[in-house]
């Protein structure tokens, strides 16, 4: 799958109110390291002129986890790089968890990425958000 045909799986809607700041949630799950257990994906992010649709997020997910990812950053920056271009968000962040003990040695193993648009700040919205 090349990423256009990745990313056209984002289906978006308009927002019904681009001037206000507000902060849209959605958790689900992908495949990271094979079979064994998926990896939970945080999306969070202030949109613009257009949402994202839930269902389209969770086929896309499932999409993603078909594919081989290298690290989990390497799924991490692909979540947020396609969510970047589809959806033009002010504020973007993305937090992809590996299952519990993946890896030897090893509790946790958390990416978080986050982007916005130059210029556009909300500290006080942005600071009552709580990390995963």
């Amino acid at each position: 799958m090349d990423i256009l045909e990745r990313r056209n799986l984002l289906a978006t809607e308009r927002n019904p109110d681009s001037k206000l700041d507000y902060v849209i949630s959605i958790t689900g799950h992908m495949a990271t390291f094979g079979e064994v257990d998926s990896s939970a994906v945080h999306l969070r992010y202030v949109p613009d002129k257009v949402i994202l649709n839930p269902a389209a997020f969770g086929r896309y997910l499932d999409t993603l986890g078909a594919l081989e990812w290298a690290t989990l950053e390497d799924a991490a920056a692909a979540v947020l790089n396609d969510v970047n271009n589809e959806l033009i968000a002010r504020w973007v962040q993305v937090s992809i968890s590996a299952p519990d003990q993946t890896h030897p040695g090893i509790d946790r193993h958390e990416v978080l990425l986050e982007d916005r648009q130059p210029n556009w700040d909300n500290a006080g919205l942005l600071s009552r958000l709580k990390l995963h």
